[in-house]
This record gives C-alpha cells, sequence and structure tokens, in this order.
C-alpha cells in the first residue's frame, strides 16, 4: 500500500481541493447569520415605524402587540444608524457626562432622573431613563449578535433605553448628545413611507458589501469548529484539543508571546499545530499566513513537533506564491473535504502515537 503523502504541493492540494464552501457548512452559518433575519423582517419593522406616527412612544405598544422581538427591532436600528457595539457601549460609559442626573417632580420626594430631551415632529419630548446607565452595554448583552438574534426577549426598559436613543438622538436638544447620536435619526422618517423604504433599501444595499467580510469570517469560524468536531470524535481519549492553542516553546515578539495556532492537538509530549484558511474571494489573510510560516515552522521543528495547513476556497489558489510557500513549510497540508481531513486525521496518529 502507497504512503500517503503529507507534504502536498500547491498543484496536488488544488486537485484535491474543494474550491467553494460545502453546503453543510454553509447551512451551519445559516443558522447564526443576522442578515438574512433583517432581509426578512424588513417589511415588519417598516410596518411599526409607519403605525408610529403619533406619537414616538407609540413604538413601544406596537413591538408588543405585535410581538416583535424588541432584539431584532433594536439590530434594525443599529444597522440603519451604524451605531452598535463598541459605540454604543463607549455611550453607556459616557453617560454620566452626557445624560447627568437632575432633580424630578416634587422637590420634597427628593427624587432625580436621567432625561433625553429631543424635537420631533415640531415638537419636544422628554424620556426618563429607567435602565442606563448599565455595567456593560454589548451586543452580547443586548442579544443582538449572530448567537442570541433569534432568541426570544421581553421588551425590557433597557430596550425602550435604547431604542429611543438610535430613534431620536440626533433631534436632542442638547447638542453635544445630537452630535454624537448624528446619525440616529431614523424616527424622523416615521409616516415617510416612500422615504423610509428608500432610506432602508439604500442603507442595506451598503451593509450588504461590509458585511460580506464578516460573513466570510462567521464561515471561517464554523469550519474551524468543524475541524475541532471531526478530530474529538475521531481520536479519543487521550488527545487534548484545543481551539486557538499553543505550544509551549513557539514564541513571537522575541520570545516575549506564545504563538496563537487555530487547533493545537496534544498528546504527552507531542503537540501538532494545525493552521486553517478557507476563502472564497481573495483576500491577504493568506498572504499573513505564509509570511509567517517559515519563522513558525521552523521553531516547531526546533521543538520537536508539527504544524499542518488546511487550505482551501477559491480565492486561495489565486495567491499561487503565498500558497506555495505554505506547502513548502508544512509538515502536512491538506485541503477541506472528508477524504483530505482523514489524511490529517492520520497524520495526528503518527505523530502523536
Amino acid at each position: 500500500m502507497a504512503q500517503l503523502k503529507y507534504n502536498k504541493d500547491i498543484d496536488e492540494l488544488e486537485r484535491n481541493a474543494a474550491k467553494w464552501w460545502p453546503d453543510f457548512l454553509a447551512k451551519k452559518e445559516s443558522s447564526t447569520s443576522i442578515i438574512p433575519k433583517l432581509v426578512e423582517s424588513q417589511d415588519a419593522f417598516i410596518s411599526l415605524l409607519n403605525l408610529s406616527k403619533n406619537n414616538p412612544f407609540d413604538i413601544f405598544q406596537l413591538i408588543d402587540a405585535s410581538k416583535f422581538p424588541p432584539n431584532l427591532f433594536l439590530k434594525h436600528l443599529v444597522v440603519l444608524t451604524d451605531f452598535g457595539g463598541e459605540p454604543l457601549n463607549r455611550l453607556n460609559q459616557n453617560f454620566d457626562s452626557l445624560f447627568p442626573m437632575i432633580p424630578y417632580g416634587n422637590p420634597l420626594h427628593n427624587k432625580s432622573v436621567r432625561k433625553f430631551e429631543f424635537f420631533w415632529n415640531e415638537k419636544k419630548y422628554e424620556y426618563v431613563f429607567q435602565e442606563l446607565p448599565v455595567t456593560s452595554l454589548t451586543n452580547s448583552k443586548l442579544k443582538i449578535d449572530g448567537a442570541s438574534i433569534s432568541k426570544t426577549v421581553p421588551l425590557s426598559d433597557l430596550y425602550k433605553d435604547v431604542i429611543v436613543l438610535l430613534m431620536f438622538g440626533a433631534n436632542a436638544v442638547n447638542s453635544e448628545v445630537s452630535e454624537v447620536l448624528r446619525k440616529c435619526e431614523v424616527g424622523n422618517l416615521i409616516g415617510k413611507t416612500d422615504e423610509l423604504k428608500k432610506f432602508i433599501k439604500e442603507r442595506y444595499i451598503f451593509v450588504s458589501r461590509i458585511t460580506g467580510g464578516a460573513e466570510a469570517n462567521t464561515l471561517g469560524q464554523v469550519a474551524q469548529t468543524h475541524v475541532i468536531d471531526f478530530l474529538r470524535t475521531r481520536l479519543g481519549k487521550g488527545y487534548d484539543i484545543k481551539s486557538n492553542g499553543h505550544i509551549e516553546g513557539v514564541t513571537h515578539n522575541d520570545g516575549q508571546t506564545l504563538t496563537t495556532f487555530d487547533v493545537v492537538i496534544k498528546k504527552g509530549s507531542k503537540s501538532v499545530a494545525i493552521e486553517i484558511s478557507f476563502q472564497v474571494t481573495t483576500n491577504s489573510t493568506i498572504e499573513r499566513k505564509a509570511g509567517q510560516a517559515k519563522a513558525r515552522y521552523d521553531m516547531v521543528s526546533d521543538t520537536g513537533n508539527y504544524i499542518a495547513y488546511i487550505i482551501d476556497g477559491a480565492g486561495n489558489f489565486q495567491r499561487k506564491n503565498a500558497i506555495t510557500t505554505i506547502c513548502n513549510n508544512s509538515h502536512c497540508t491538506v485541503a477541506y473535504t472528508e477524504e483530505e481531513l482523514n489524511v490529517l486525521l492520520k497524520f495526528i496518529l503518527e505523530k502523536l502515537e
């Protein structure tokens, strides 16, 4: 029986490659993808805004009555205003300076609140914050990230606080607040059906461009998870498998920092590091991996361990010099197919036996 060739050259690698994302990975990714959920719920989102034309705070009753998920409603606002994640958390951290506590109601009650005053349809409104600021305001806390956007959540006071800011922030009476939230003007389009549809359509065309990289990144994470699951079910006990793992003695920054690999499998004193790259569209990620390949190969080899690469995707094979460099500096290079992953499995078993 012919011995398996582990260190393929670029031509051998490409002949065995899948080139395009396997269906099972695309299906796994779509279950956590945000964009399809936003597109599917666009019409319902627009309807809620159009129905809220008499009073800016009607939107809360409408969200409740329609059972529209408040986290999904908020995600629409985050995308349309380009104000989420870091900007939201930064706003939360500076809440005291933007919305200081002030006396409210009967002076005898000694009550203080934080108020947001804004103009809408030529009238001034005020909203009293119920929850903000909080310890930390993140996408995961608001359940607007890919992992939790599908979860059913109630319309809490925290959602109301953030929704008001993202809808009417640009109209704030306080000029400092209106400058920070200058993109938050969706509320000005309430009841203006044609303008609202045009704005949302144009915004989502822009969003579709900038989410291409995010989608590829999510698929990349799914691909990495699949490799780990594949190896765990086949290697069994005695093998320590870590995502974003390290090998003792393999460092960078003049020995100050342990080098991180996508996956590290260890048994006893031996390890196999695995780097994974699947790019359907060409980008510079593979160039970065190629630039690191020789130094990593030399250091891993010097410590008596091994490094393997899983390389696939039509975009990667457009970077022939980078792929060649990786193939020349790898103990085992495979493509992303079931057959090729079995080759990697045999390599691991052979080297860590």
